[in-house]
């Protein structure tokens, strides 16, 4: 069985992304067929990347760095949960990006992000990134921006009363979940 982490990749105190991520667990749920655990980058508190090398290299020497490779490992795909901060992704999440490789090799990854503009230029940014990791980023992404946003985070708006996502996610998994399946089979060729 297919095996799908969901990244959290904000660490704040009053970060908005416990709401997408219930919303994502009720969804992935009704989905037998894989499994998928969420992966919360406060569980892995690494220090701003300070290894002599990528662990493409030299192995890591910082514990939770290797924790957080070991645990990459265990994937066939990943799902990243952002939001966008100055345009960009957020730094504790590029931190763990950089922090593995071989890790990311040759594995789908999907986005899920949230703000003003869903998390638009951050994922262009994620995008180019998963290539330099050797990761296969797919096309369908969900951008919970504008008005829905502005609604979940300060009116009290359910993401699962906007039906109008509900396409968008169910594409983004099964996209996801046909490229997890094409690329495991070719790393275990």
């Amino acid at each position: 069985m297919l095996k799908i982490a969901i990244i959290i990749s904000s660490t704040r105190a009053t970060r908005f992304a416990d709401k997408p991520a219930a919303w994502l667990k009720d969804i992935v749920a009704q989905r037998s067929d894989v499994t998928y655990d969420f992966l919360d980058l406060r569980d892995f508190p690494m220090p701003f990347f300070d290894e002599v090398a990528s662990n493409a290299w030299a192995p890591s020497t910082n514990e939770v760095a290797v924790r957080w490779q070991q645990t990459v490992a265990q994937y066939d795909g990943f799902i990243i949960l952002t939001a966008e901060y100055n345009h960009g992704p957020t730094a504790v999440l590029k931190n763990a990006l950089d922090y593995a490789y071989p890790e990311w090799n040759k594995k789908p990854v999907a986005f899920v992000g949230y703000g003003s503009v869903g998390a638009a230029r951050a994922i262009e940014q994620l995008r180019l990134i998963a290539v330099e990791l050797q990761m296969a980023p797919t096309r369908t992404g969900v951008h919970i921006q504008g008005a829905d946003f502005m609604g979940a985070w300060q009116q009290g708006a359910a993401l699962e009363d906007m039906a109008h996502l509900q396409p968008g996610v169910q594409n983004m998994l099964t996209e996801l979940e046909w490229w997890a399946t094409a690329l495991k089979t070719a790393r275990e060729a």
